[in-house]
């Protein structure tokens, strides 16, 4: 059974470790919660409010993180593989040592700003 918490507000909440595998988070208000350590592989995390949030080794394998906005966000050494960042927002983003291999680019602002396109 995959957890439905769309539209939760978990702002300034600490889910350190906590592990939502396959759930659906989407429009999940995220913003400045402790996500380190986390792991939430395979999750929709469309539209989603991650901001300011502290997301050091979450593991966000083959996540949906389609208009998310992890604005601010410290996501070093985050595991992106495969994860869908199409029209997400990184801006200002740590993304030190994060792997993102396979992960999807397009409309998604980068942390120093700019658009990738690379995968539309």
């Amino acid at each position: 059974i995959r957890a439905n918490l769309a539209g939760v507000n978990l702002s300034n909440s600490n889910l350190n470790k906590v592990s939502f595998i396959g759930a659906d988070l989407s429009n999940t208000n995220f913003k400045r919660a402790n996500l380190n350590w986390a792991v939430l592989r395979m999750v929709s995390l469309r539209g989603s409010d991650l901001s300011d949030g502290k997301l050091i080794k979450v593991n966000l394998r083959k996540a949906d993180l389609t208009g998310a906005n992890l604005s601010r966000s410290n996501l070093s050494g985050a595991y992106l593989r495969e994860a869908n960042l199409t029209n997400a927002n990184l801006n200002e983003a740590d993304l030190t040592g994060a792997i993102m291999t396979g992960a999807v680019f397009c409309l998604t602002t980068m942390p120093d700003g700019t658009t990738n396109n690379s995968d539309c």
